[in-house]
């Protein structure tokens, strides 16, 4: 087993700062190559009060202020534009990041690209639920419809 400190929030596992222990070919194989952990050390330990502390500054606070921004949001109508060919296959496909950019074009808050949850990857023109983690208790489920480029 291996003890690291998670700097990025990984879905089933825990948020920045938290000190988890895993296997280590997760360790190995996924969580240290993608930037999403590093080792404990007493030193590393240091950083785990900075990294909850910007956490904390850019998470939604209260479990009511998580629920009015998911009530927000899931009235809102999301479209994505996105380059298509003619059967309505897209040339790529849509982020996490494109999705934080319509949320933000539609008049809604500004979204964290790692909050946003897709399923399957948006690959065709069509409508799309997607995932949104405001707060620990508190998720919000996007329409989102991507329409072509004009």
């Amino acid at each position: 087993m291996a003890k690291l400190i998670l700097t990025h929030e990984v879905t089933g596992l825990g948020a920045p700062g938290d000190v988890v222990d895993v296997k280590d070919g997760y360790a190995r194989n996924y969580l240290l190559p993608r930037g999403l952990a590093t080792g404990w050390s007493k030193g590393a330990e240091k950083d785990i009060a900075s990294i909850r502390k910007a956490r904390k500054s850019r998470e939604i606070s209260t479990v009511e202020g998580a629920a009015a921004v998911r009530d927000s949001l899931q009235s809102k109508s999301i479209l994505v534009s996105a380059r298509a060919g003619a059967s309505g296959r897209l040339f790529g496909a849509v982020t996490t990041g494109d999705i934080a950019d319509a949320v933000l074009a539609a008049g809604g808050p500004s979204l964290d690209k790692r909050k946003i949850e897709i399923d399957q990857p948006i690959k065709a023109l069509g409508e799309y639920q997607v995932k949104v983690r405001l707060h620990a208790d508190v998720a919000a489920t996007l329409d989102v419809r991507v329409v072509p480029e004009a």
